[in-house]
């Protein structure tokens, strides 16, 4: 008896008729080309429910405006779909792009209504408008320093919490910036990118490039409040305000000692160690700091490049040009704490120091005399080897001492 309905056969049991479950793997795979191909060609759906200009996500089933909501969008599925035409780089909005292609154009249409400076974005000439106003909306809840942006008080932080998650392939040393990270790595490669256009000399960063053409310009833009001087860069301002100031932060671990330059006290270091790794190419004479080789090497040379402007006298290192200048200005800015007499230079003074001491630390080799000073035992050591470098012009008669000289040669006059 049939009741009019149709039934449809039934199909026998075959293991391959089962549907099985995608993988999570092939499940992503057919979300993620969904998720394309809806963002090429959105459709409105055929959801009546839906109101018109809304679009279904086919990952999550969400409601998506035809606006902001589809831009977001592509952030959250990675695409980035807007291309530069200059250079293929691509971005995930409309706005993105176009800030980039204001690098190829030189297009800065954001101007500083105080100094006139342009920039490509508003928000960069906000930050730069800051420096005018001085305001630092950006305070770090650890020490309270303020900041002009948000990201130099990121990487500020980083030194409370001793972060450095940019490290180098090379040596594995740790950098709290990825700037930071890419000029240090200008060590490993050579790299250096900043080429003086006056003199050619290169450098691994724009800040040393910079400071360097001041040399050509003569600029010195960082004034001490408290003596006037002028600086070219802002580090050297800093270690000469600690002549007023007093403060040494660089501590000698051995002794204690402390020292105004970080460089001081890496060269201080090796009177502890020995270390001498600054070699001269002429005689094989090794030295504990760079500048103390460089001015080795002028007696080489013979170069004397710093001038008196009083009396146009040449030599070899600054620190003796200042110490010449006392000369003429009467300035003896180092007095004995025992008996008051100044001295023109810190090492005269520690010199005859040693006489209220009794202190003779240096010693000769041959007969184990010793005397309160280098040059002293220099002189000495003469009697020994037969020395006698001061000859006199007139005469030929030679002397192990220039004042010895200078003595005899009153004689011709």
């Amino acid at each position: 008896m049939s009741s009019g309905i149709a039934f449809e056969e039934p199909v026998p049991y075959v293991e391959e008729n089962i549907i099985k479950p995608l993988s999570i793997k092939q499940d992503e795979i057919i979300i993620k080309e969904e998720a394309l191909h809806f963002l090429e060609n959105p459709k409105e759906p055929e959801n009546p429910g839906l109101s018109s200009g809304t679009f279904l996500c086919p990952k999550s089933e969400k409601c998506l405006s035809t606006d902001a909501s589809l831009g977001k969008y592509r952030v959250d599925v990675g695409e980035k779909s807007f291309a530069c035409s200059e250079c293929e780089k691509c971005f995930r909005t409309k706005g993105d792009l176009t800030k980039h292609e204001k690098i190829h154009t030189g297009e800065k249409p954001f101007a500083c209504s105080e100094c006139g400076k342009c920039f490509r974005t508003n928000s960069a000439l906000t930050i730069h408008e800051r420096i005018h106003t001085g305001e630092k909306p950006f305070v770090c809840s650890e020490c309270g320093k303020c900041f002009r942006t948000n990201s130099a008080l990121t990487v500020h932080e980083r030194i409370h919490t001793g972060e450095k998650q940019f490290a180098c392939s090379e040596c594995r040393k740790c950098f709290r910036t990825k700037d930071e990270l890419n000029i240090h790595e200008r060590t490993h490669t050579g790299e250096k990118p900043f080429v003086c256009s006056e003199c050619g000399k290169c450098f691994r960063t724009h800040s040393a490039l910079t400071v360097h053409e001041r040399i050509h310009t003569g600029e010195e833009p960082f004034v001490c409040l408290e003596c006037g001087k002028c600086f070219k860069s802002k580090c050297k301002l800093v270690v000469h305000e600690r002549i007023h100031t007093g403060e040494k932060p660089f501590a000698c671990s051995e002794c204690e000692k402390c020292f105004r330059r970080k460089d001081e006290l890496t060269a201080h270091e090796r009177v502890h160690t020995g270390e001498k790794p600054f070699v001269c190419s002429e005689c094989g004479k090794c030295f504990k700091a760079k500048g103390e080789l460089t001015a080795h090497e002028r007696i080489h040379t013979g170069e004397k490049p710093f001038a008196c402007s009083e009396c146009e006298n040449f030599f070899r290192t600054k620190g003796e040009l200042t110490i010449h200048e006392r000369i003429h200005t009467g300035e003896k800015p180092f007095a004995c704490s025992e008996c008051g007499k100044c001295f023109k230079a810190k090492s005269v003074l520690t010199s005859h120091e040693r006489i209220h001491t009794g202190e003779k630390p240096f010693a000769c080799s041959e007969c184990e005399k010793c005397f309160g000073s280098k040059g002293e035992l220099t002189v000495h050591v003469k009697i020994h080897t037969g020395e006698k470098p001061y000859e006199c012009s007139e005469c030929g008669k030679c002397f192990g001492r220039n004042y010895s000289l200078t003595v005899h040669e009153r004689i011709h006059r």
